[in-house]
């Protein structure tokens, strides 16, 4: 199923980067502390005269720190989000979904992470170029091999894919389809870093093909859930062979939200290093 009709970029989210700001979390933790600390001074030196707590008052406040719980679950811990990590519990179980994790890495960088995955034993790894953008080198973790030093050695951003470097031997790492061929309602896996959580494996299916306004090439759309953290995850086909990269979701007309990928082609297109081991 192709589909070649434009999308205005408002609607795209292009930057599925996690981004992780401790300084402005402890700013707003120590504005609560402080004025709880002003709080509490004011009531010791003007104390008021205690009368009983209504009933009514006390429902109503419960209702209202309710409906906030709720109001807050989608931003950080969304039902979807409780849907997936069931999911990915149910596949890890699987052994070529547990091999496929030890090859797919956090890429760490002073902002935040993002998601990348091995091709080669020796430490090839492609991830987003919105990921590492402006960066000469990051931190990647391995879930069994732990931390390395990743040089950034080829970057494109037309394409959203940069290729790091570890120095490693006999590493884990995934296989990529020779090109990406693809049918409607196709199934696929993807491995990725979303939210607060790493290693997450999760499925979902082809849509299509579709056309971005500032992109010259078309990219792939699956119904699947894509959060931010999910840059750079391995598209997997039933083969076990990568056939893409995810990059971003788009709010579509028709399908709803879904998530991007980059198919693998473009990575050839631009990149004559290794394919991977087979």
């Amino acid at each position: 199923m192709n589909n070649n009709n434009q999308y205005d970029h408002d609607v795209i989210d292009d930057d599925l980067y996690e981004e992780i700001d401790d300084e402005a979390l402890f700013e707003l933790v120590e504005q609560e502390r402080k004025k709880s600390l002003a709080r509490t001074r004011q009531e010791k030196e003007n104390p008021k005269p205690k009368r009983p707590f209504p009933k009514w008052a006390f429902w109503l406040i419960a209702i209202a720190l309710i409906f906030n719980l709720v109001a807050l679950l989608p931003k950080t811990f969304s039902i979807a989000a409780i849907d997936f990590l069931m999911t990915s519990a149910k596949l890890s179980a699987q052994d070529d979904i547990s091999t496929y994790k030890k090859a797919v890495v956090v890429v760490e960088t002073n902002d935040g992470k993002g998601t990348g995955f091995a091709i080669s034993s020796d430490g090839t790894i492609i991830t987003n170029h919105h990921v590492i953008e402006g960066e000469d080198s990051v931190t990647v973790a391995f879930p069994d091999n732990g931390l390395y030093q990743a040089d950034v050695i080829a970057d494109y951003p037309d394409v959203d894919i940069a290729v790091l470097h570890v120095e490693g031997k006999d590493l884990p790492h995934l296989t990529l389809a020779e090109k990406t061929t693809v049918s409607s309602e196709e199934p696929i896996y993807f491995i990725g870093n979303p939210l607060y959580f790493n290693g997450i494996a999760n499925k979902g299916t082809i849509i299509g093909y579709t056309q971005l306004n500032d992109w010259n090439e078309r990219v792939l759309m699956i119904e699947a859930p894509v959060y931010r953290g999910n840059s750079g995850s391995p598209v997997i086909n039933e083969q076990g062979k990568v056939i893409g990269v995810v990059f971003a979701t788009l709010d579509h007309d028709i399908h709803g939200k879904v998530g991007l990928f980059i198919p693998i082609d473009y990575f050839y297109e631009h990149y004559n290093g290794a394919k991977g081991d087979s």
